[in-house]
Parts: structure tokens; sequence; C-alpha cells
């Protein structure tokens, strides 16, 4: 997630990937139109920092580490007003950063959390019509120890919401229960006329596809294990099926994003999982989780249980990354581990590249274009790394603010949610698209 400092988890619609061009993006959900953290465009800044290539800089009023969406002229973001107990959708101007409006979608106690998640973890979708949200609603009493342990998980209720443009909520449903030690992130997935949001939780976790216009619930899939995991599924058509991939609940799966129905799994590698897959090169990439740390390239083109055929390479070193997602480039396979080191991988072989220190704390995913690899850390430094099977560093830009989101792109800019404020790198833009 970027997040548990979690991020919150997204995907959009084919159709809709289809539909935008490469000159003009957006970044409609979780990692952006593909939901993998790949940026077509290559007209973005390589440098920047305070007074260099800030088009805008704006004060939020809210916390969270959800990261931004953007669609032509707004820009997107929830977060937590804690005193009020409301967690908030605010919908900015592209062009100014200035707030057109803010909704409370959600007004309930906070939850019980882990230190490194926030109260406004899940990233919000977009298909240009509506915005869609998830939040937890707590319940008033304490659940059970879980799995007999001192600390204490909040239950409540997971709520998907979705407003117009102009702020107006079409519709807000409670698609099913959630209670996790470690607090809420859920970012929905766009798919056709469907919202798809993960409930991974330590209770009867489960999968749900809600309809885009109205909420009601077209499918819902219990889980194979009930544990906490925070990943957002990533869909792609791979010889022509189309597969829903996700990793949590000690298994890595495939679903039928149509209709929820298994197609694949593999047990394990481990327990908990938060940072979202990888689809490159006919590969699908998994790193993480805990107690144990895995990197596994997996073929996704079977059917049934595929633990002992379908893992073309795995790894146990150093430098897995739990919470940061990593992303391909080329033919090369890029993360950091939560600690701050990098690594770069051959995507078909799984022979390390390089591997180096990095900085001192990642929370946020990697994001790349063809060329550049960025690698944003906790201290808002982000590091600036050619692609290719070479260590170089071509700039170190500083924000001077905690940054625990992942950066968004989108024609020619990029959007990066601070501790305090939210930052458009690039040059100021004129163009409407509405």
């Amino acid at each position: 997630m970027s997040h548990l400092r979690f991020r919150g988890l997204c995907v959009v619609t084919l159709s809709i990937v289809l539909a935008q061009s490469a000159n003009a993006e957006n970044w409609p959900g979780w990692r952006g139109p593909r939901g993998d953290g790949s940026i077509a465009e290559a007209n973005g800044p390589v440098k920047w920092g305070v007074g260099e290539n800030v088009a805008w800089k704006v004060e939020m009023p809210y916390g969270g580490h959800s990261s931004p969406v953007v669609w032509n002229d707004y820009v997107f973001v929830v977060g937590a007003d804690t005193e009020k107990q409301n967690r908030m959708l605010v919908a900015l101007d592209r062009k100014s950063g200035k707030t057109l409006w803010e909704q409370a979608v959600v007004h309930a106690p906070l939850e019980k959390k882990h230190k490194l998640n926030s109260f406004a973890s899940g990233t919000p979708a977009t298909d240009g019509k509506l915005v869609y949200v998830s939040f937890l609603e707590v319940d008033t009493q304490p659940a059970p120890a879980v799995k007999g342990k001192r600390r204490r998980a909040t239950p409540g209720k997971m709520v998907v919401a979705a407003y117009d443009l102009a702020g107006n909520l079409k519709w807000r449903v409670k698609p099913g229960v959630f209670s996790s030690v470690h607090g809420f992130c859920s970012s929905p997935v766009i798919y056709k006329d469907s919202i798809i949001v993960n409930g991974d939780h330590d209770g009867e976790a489960y999968i749900v596809a809600l309809d885009r216009d109205n909420g009601k619930t077209l499918w819902k899939t219990s889980r194979e294990n009930k544990t906490r995991s925070y990943c957002t599924p990533i869909i792609r058509e791979i010889n022509g099926r189309m597969q829903m991939m996700l990793s949590g609940s000690k298994c890595v799966t495939s679903y039928n994003p149509d209709n929820g129905s298994l197609q694949w799994i593999i047990d394990g590698p481990t327990e908990q999982f938060v940072a979202s897959l990888v689809y490159n090169k006919g590969l699908l990439f998994l790193t993480g989780g805990f107690p144990d740390k895995h990197i596994l390239a997996i073929d996704p083109t079977g059917s049934g249980n595929v633990t002992e055929s379908h893992i073309r390479w795995r790894h146990h070193r150093k430098g897995v990354s739990y919470v940061p997602s990593p992303v391909a480039a080329g033919k090369y396979f890029y993360l950091v581990s939560d600690n701050g080191i990098g690594s770069c991988y051959d995507s078909e072989t799984g022979k390390v590249m390089w591997q180096e220190r990095m900085g001192r704390h990642y929370s946020g995913s990697l994001v790349a274009t063809k060329k550049h690899v960025f690698y944003q850390d906790d201290d808002g430094i982000t590091k600036v790394v050619k692609v290719g099977p070479k260590f170089e560093v071509v700039a170190e830009n500083n924000l001077d603010e905690p940054v625990y989101s992942s950066l968004s792109a989108s024609q020619g800019q990029y959007f990066i949610r601070a501790e305090n404020h939210l930052f458009c790198i690039g040059a100021k833009t004129t163009v409407s698209q509405r």
C-alpha cells in the first residue's frame, strides 16, 4: 500500500486504458491507469525542489497516506479530520491547487491502527464521471484479541461511496464487515461496470464487486484464509483470459473479475502482504511480506493450485519490500525495501543487476517512465535512477517535508502528497479537457 504507511491500492478498466492517449494520461487510481506505477508520458521533470519546478504548493488540512488521483482539471485526495472524526474527500483545481469542494464521507470514532498506517490510506478512483472512495466505519464495542494477542482490533464495516465531480453523493453502501489490528486501507479498482474492493481482514475476509452506477453487490467471494493484508488487485488479460491477481490471506491468487471465481492459487509464501503485484514480460512479480520476506516471479497461465509448478524464480535476500510496491521498466524489475535498500533484477532470470542504499525509510511505491525510476522516501527525497542494468542516479530532489504516499503523474506533471502539503511538480497548465 502506499497505504500502510499502507497505501492504499488501484487499477482501471481496460476500456478506459485503451481510450486514453499516451500523450495525455490521467492518473485515475492507485498506481495509475495500469495499476502498476508505469508512466507512459516522458515529458515530466527530472529535477525539482523547494522553489524549482514547483507549479503550486497548497496546505493539506486533513492527514492521510493515500495518493492523489488526477482527471483532467481535477485532483482528488482523501484525508481524516481527526478532531471531528470525519473521513474526507477533497476535490482541487488542477491548475491552481484551490479547493473546489470537500465532503465528509464517514463520521465515526477513530479505529485502532498500526503506527505506520493512517486514518485515510486508501487511494480513491475515478472514471471521469464519479469518484469512488472506501473507509472503515467502526462499531462502538471493541473486538476480542486477535489470535490470543493482547492488542484489540476495532470492528466495523467497510464503507464504499461514489460522488459526482460536483461533490454530490450518488450512492453509499456497506458491503461487508472489517476488523484489523493494523487499521484499514483498501483502494477501489474500476473494472468494466464494477468497482472491486479487497476486504482482507482478521475475520470473514472477502473481495466484493459493486455496480458503479448504484453500489449494488454484483458478486462477493470469500477469501481462502482470514488474515489481514492490504494488497490492491491488478487486472490483466493474459492469453485471452481476464485475471484479477493479488497477494494476501496467506496466498497469491487469480480470480475472474467478471464473477469472482478462483482461477489459480499459490499457497503462501507468507502470511501478510501490503505491496501490490506487477505484471511484465509475461511474469507476475511479488515482493513481501510478513513474517517471512520473499520475491517471486510467477507464470500466471496456470489453473488450480500452481504452488509447485508456476514459480519461475524466487529470492530470500535483503532488500525485499513489505509496504512499497515495486515497478517494472524495460526488461528490469525494481524495488526498494522499507529500510531503504534499492534493487534491480533481470525480470526473466532473477539475476541481481544492482543493490544500493537509497535512503532511511520508504513507504511510498515506485513509479517509472521508460527512462527513469523514481524512488521517493519518507523524508521527501526522490532519487531519480536511470533505467538499465547499471546503477546511475541522475537527480536527487528534496521537498523538505515527510512524504508517506506515492507519486502520481499526469500530462507532464507530478503530484506529491506530503505530510502537510500537496505539491504539483512541473510546468503550470492552463489546458482543460473537460
